[in-house]
C-alpha cells in the first residue's frame, strides 16, 4: 500500500505531524499540571496576609496577639508561624499539621520558594525578619491542579478541535509536498519507459532543485541515447553506402571474368587491378573502423615515450616533398619558442599531421601554401597545419571531425593514395589527439584556406610531465 515514493512521503509527513501535536500537547498539559496561574493566587494570598500581620507590628511595635495570628490565618487560609533565631517555632497556627522547618536564606531566594513538612508535603511561603530578630513565614499548601477535569472540561475539548483541524490541514499540504516531489520523479519514470524510441520527449523541470538537477540530468542524458541511436543509424547506413562501390566494382568485374566478357590478357588484367584496388579501399576503411573503435573504447596501445616534435614535422614535411611539387604547393615549416620535446606515441602523430598535411595539399591550388607552425605556449605544444585553399563551409564546421562526414565534393577527409576516402579521417586524428590528452579545432574561411590547430599539454591528465 504504501510502496510508492508519493505515499510514503505522505506517510512520512503525517507521522511528522501526529508527532509535533503530541509533543506539543505533552507540553501544555504540563504547563496546567504545574498551573503557575494556582501558584500566583497561593502567593497573593500569602502577601496579602503578611502585609496584614507585619501592618499591625508595625503599628503597636509589638507582635500581634496569638488570636490575631489565628484569625489571619483563617481569613486567608494560610499557616502563620514565628521562628526564633536559632530556628525553634515560637508561634504555629496550625501545630497539629507536621512541622515546618525555618528554611535557609538560599532556599528563601529561589524563585518559587517551596519547603517540605515533616511528612514530606509542599508549601509555598514567604519569609521576613520581625523587628525583634524572630523570623515570620506564611504558608501555604502547593495547590494540585485537578489533572482530569482539566483535560475533561478546560483543555480536552480545544485540544481536539484545533488537533483535528490542524491534522486535516496538515494532511492536506502533506499530500500536495508529496506530489511536489514525487510526480517530476514519476514524469521521469515514465519518460525512461520510452527509451530508446526517438519519441520519447525531454522532461520539464518542476519540483524541488534536486528534483530539478536529476530532471537535467535525465534529459542530457536522453539526448546522449538519441544522438548515439542515430549516430549508430548512420554509421551502419554510411558503411552500407561505402562498401555498395566497391563491392559493385568487384562483383561486376568478377562477373566478367567468370562469363569471358573479359576474355583478352589486358582486359582480365583491368579486372584483376580494379579487383585488388576495390578489395584494398575496403581494407583500408575496415582498419580505420577498428582503429577508431579502439580510440573511442580507450583501449588502443599507444606506445609512450619522448617526441621531437621538431624533428617528426620535419619527417612528415619531407615525405610530401614529391606531392606538393606535384602539384605546385608550397611546403612551410615554422618552429619556434625553442625545442619541443613532450611525452607521446610518435608513430600515431605522425599519422595525425599526415593526414592534416595530405588533406590541406589535395584542396590546395596550385601556387598555394601549407604551413605547419609548431611552438609552445601555456604548458602546451600547439601545432598548426594551415592551408590557402578553397576553405570548408561554414555549416560543415561542426560536423568536421564527424565519421563518414563529407562536407563536400571539393574538401572531403580522404584516405590517401589520391583516392576519395570515406570520412575517417579527421574523426580518426581527433580521436588520437584526445588519447594524449590534446584538443583539436578548426578555422576557416571560404576561398581563404583552413587551418586546423591541435592543442598537446605538457602535462598529461594522468600526471605524467611531458617536458
Amino acid at each position: 500500500m504504501f510502496s510508492s515514493l508519493r505515499s510514503r512521503l505522505w506517510l512520512s509527513y503525517t507521522f511528522l505531524v501526529v508527532t509535533a501535536l503530541a509533543v506539543v500537547a505533552f507540553v501544555l498539559i504540563l504547563f496546567l499540571i504545574r498551573n503557575p496561574l494556582l501558584y500566583r493566587q497561593t502567593f497573593d494570598r500569602i502577601k496579602a496576609a503578611e502585609n496584614v500581620l507585619v501592618a499591625q507590628e508595625n503599628q503597636s511595635l509589638r507582635l500581634p496577639s496569638a488570636d490575631k495570628f489565628v484569625s489571619v490565618a483563617q481569613a486567608f487560609d494560610v499557616r502563620v508561624l514565628v521562628f526564633a533565631g536559632n530556628g525553634s517555632v515560637l508561634r504555629d497556627t496550625d501545630a497539629a499539621s507536621p512541622a515546618i522547618a525555618l528554611p535557609n536564606k538560599l532556599a528563601a531566594m529561589r524563585g518559587v520558594p517551596s519547603e517540605r513538612d515533616a511528612n514530606g508535603r509542599i508549601w509555598l511561603y514567604s519569609l521576613r525578619p520581625l523587628q525583634d530578630g524572630t523570623w515570620l513565614m506564611i504558608a501555604a499548601p502547593r495547590p494540585k491542579a485537578p489533572v482530569l477535569s482539566i483535560l475533561t472540561d478546560e483543555f480536552l475539548p480545544p485540544l481536539i478541535e484545533g488537533g483535528v483541524i490542524a491534522l486535516l490541514f496538515s494532511l492536506i499540504l502533506a499530500f500536495v509536498i508529496s506530489r511536489w516531489v514525487a510526480d517530476p520523479l514519476q514524469n521521469v519514470i515514465a519518460a525512461a519507459r520510452t527509451i530508446p524510441a526517438d519519441a520519447a520527449r525531454p522532461v520539464e523541470l518542476n519540483g524541488p532543485q534536486e528534483v530539478q538537477e536529476l530532471t537535467r540530468a535525465f534529459n542530457a542524458m536522453l539526448r546522449r541515447v538519441q544522438s548515439s541511436q542515430r549516430s549508430q543509424r548512420d554509421f551502419v547506413a554510411n558503411v552500407s553506402h561505402e562498401l555498395k562501390t566497391p563491392l559493385t566494382s568487384i562483383q561486376g568485374f568478377a562477373q566478367a571474368i567468370l562469363d569471358g566478357t573479359a576474355n583478352t590478357p589486358e582486359t582480365r588484367r583491368q579486372a584483376a587491378e580494379v579487383i585488388y584496388a576495390e578489395s584494398g579501399r575496403m581494407h583500408r576503411m575496415a582498419l580505420d573502423l577498428l582503429d577508431l573503435a579502439r580510440l573511442e573504447a580507450g583501449i588502443a596501445d599507444l606506445k609512450m615515450s619522448p617526441v621531437d616534435m621538431g624533428a617528426l614535422l620535419n619527417r612528415v614535411i619531407e615525405k610530401f616533398v614529391p606531392m606538393a611539387s606535384s602539384a605546385g604547393v608550397k611546403l612551410k615549416l615554422d618552429l619556434s619558442g625553442g625545442p619541443l620535446t613532450f611525452m607521446g606515441d610518435g608513430d600515431r602523430l605522425a599519422q595525425v599531421f599526415t593526414n592534416l598535411v595530405d588533406n590541406a595539399l589535395k584542396f590546395t591550388l596550385p601556387g598555394g601554401l601549407v604551413t605547419l607552425r609548431a611552438a609552445q605556449d601555456k604548458g602546451e605544444i600547439m601545432v598548426s597545419v594551415s592551408d590557402t585553399g578553397k576553405g570548408i563551409p561554414t555549416d560543415a564546421l561542426p560536423h568536421i571531425f564527424d565519421r563518414f562526414y563529407q562536407a563536400d565534393s571539393s574538401r572531403a577527409s580522404r584516405a590517401g593514395g589520391g583516392k576519395p576516402g570515406a570520412g575517417l579521417g579527421l574523426a580518426i586524428v581527433q580521436e588520437l589527439v584526445n588519447a594524449h590528452g590534446g584538443r583539436i579545432s578548426v578555422r576557416s574561411t571560404e576561398g581563404r584556406g583552413a587551418a586546423f590547430i591541435v592543442h598537446l599539454p605538457l602535462s598529461r591528465p594522468d600526471g605524467h610531465s611531458q617536458a
